[in-house]
């Protein structure tokens, strides 16, 4: 808690300077208190080539937290240079994986192939080269089988989620998940509990997918997860994205910028800073928001 406690200011406090540094100052915009700033990286062939960009504009944005999907195709080597250089820059590199379907128990044998891969690297990496976490996104909403009767996934997803965590747990390692922002809406099977609470209960931190462009909005579809994350004394992330959607120009930032996103965000963290478990914002992912930023949306 002493060590939360130090660090507790960074992601909302850089989210406050960068407002700052795009808008003028309006008095009812706070700063408010969080430790972590993340985003997701999915195109891993980019750190082949980009390292120094990626790191840097990571960097300038506030980010202390990215996570990297795993590819096979990507040698362990670029990994390692990448890894040490982001920490470098106070940047802790998470590895990334997941795909609805890893909510099956047919599917099992790629959640064992992930786990393997990264105890293997991180086996042969130097310290300065590991990963401090693993990061998954899963959302089994999507698949047919959910969408024909969701109670034959979940307890599928909860076996799969239980080897996920006992896996890295055992490499001395946190994990934390996605998580749709209606999940507390979903019962187990038994009826003892939302499947959200279920799912916080098991990982280190989660990240609400509470994807909209409006801080009120974001901080109300947030809430209810939070709560649970409170009681349950774990760690969550609130999520934006900024990419655009055929759902509606609500659901992203794509078509308000980065200047305004950020003056949201900083809204954001104010509202959440009386929950215990708030942790910071994620941004949803480094390819579109870095797009946004260059195109000065």
């Amino acid at each position: 808690m002493i060590n939360k406690g130090i660090r507790l200011l960074a992601a909302c406090l850089a989210t406050s300077l960068l407002l700052l540094g795009s808008l003028s100052f309006h008095p009812d915009t706070a700063t408010a208190k969080a430790n972590q700033r993340a985003t997701w990286f999915w195109d891993t062939q980019q750190i082949k080539n980009s390292t120094e960009d990626i790191i840097n504009f990571a960097s300038s944005q506030g980010v202390n937290v990215l996570y990297l999907q795993m590819n096979r195709d990507v040698r362990p080597e670029y990994y390692r240079h990448f890894i040490s250089q982001a920490g470098d820059k106070g940047i802790e590199v998470h590895v990334l994986g997941g795909a609805p379907n890893w909510a099956l128990e047919s599917e099992q044998h790629r959640l064992a192939s992930f786990m393997q891969w990264i105890a293997e690297y991180q086996a042969a990496a130097a310290p300065n080269e590991r990963f401090t976490g693993i990061h998954v996104d899963i959302e089994p909403h999507v698949l047919p089988e959910w969408r024909a009767n969701p109670s034959t996934v979940i307890p599928q997803w909860q076996e799969n989620v239980r080897y996920l965590v006992g896996e890295a747990h055992s490499l001395n390692l946190p994990i934390g998940s996605d998580m749709t922002f209606w999940l507390h809406t979903y019962q187990l099977p038994d009826q003892s509990m939302s499947v959200s609470r279920w799912m916080i209960q098991q990982f280190d931190q989660i990240a609400i997918m509470a994807y909209r462009d409006q801080a009120d909005n974001i901080y109300n579809l947030a809430a209810a997860e939070l709560t649970e994350a409170d009681e349950l004394g774990k760690e969550a992330l609130i999520a934006v994205e900024t990419k655009s959607s055929n759902e509606g120009n609500y659901i992203t930032f794509f078509e308000e910028g980065t200047a305004y996103m950020e003056e949201q965000l900083s809204k954001v963290c104010t509202k959440a800073q009386k929950h215990s478990s708030f942790s910071g914002i994620a941004i949803h992912d480094y390819r579109y928001w870095k797009e946004l930023h260059e195109a000065k949306r």
